[in-house]
């Protein structure tokens, strides 16, 4: 076992994890964050998109034990009070999203081109959607949400 202190949504948690423990079963698994999805477990899909000390990973290409002392934002940890990020009402408005697994990890990247290019273009919000796999939308409304909040 190794001896993890991690801050997660801004709660700090000291857990023992095995050594090849993955972040994403961490999440999920140890600490009840289910928002983080798994879907292909090879770093492809990004549902299991998490910030990690402000930058966009999946975290079923980390483990546990890897994040030691890190501070991690899931997105569960978007909404503050339960009060909706503009990006959150964004998706709402725009009805971006139909079954929802793929929206979380889409909310965390998006989350994570605002933090660099708050005015994003349309072809960089397209271009960060590429590591974003969704079945359902064609992304047109998650395009259109993601660039109001850029207002591009």
């Amino acid at each position: 076992m190794i001896a993890v202190e991690v801050s997660v949504n801004g709660r700090r948690y000291h857990e023992d994890v095995e050594p090849r423990l993955l972040l994403s079963d961490f999440l999920r698994h140890r600490l009840g964050l289910t928002g983080t999805h798994v879907g292909c477990e090879h770093g492809v899909c990004g549902a299991c998109t998490v910030r990690l000390d402000g930058v966009a990973v999946r975290s079923c290409l980390l483990l546990a034990a890897q994040v030691d002392g890190a501070e991690i934002v899931t997105v569960e940890g978007l909404a503050r009070e339960g009060e909706l990020t503009s990006l959150q009402q964004a998706f709402r408005r725009h009805h971006a999203l139909q079954c929802g697994f793929c929206t979380p990890g889409i909310l965390m990247a998006a989350e994570d081109l605002l933090a660099r290019e708050p005015r994003a273009t349309r072809e960089q919000i397209t271009d960060m959607l590429s590591g974003q796999l969704c079945r359902c939308t064609g992304y047109t409304a998650i395009v259109d949400a993601i660039a109001e909040i850029a207002g591009s």
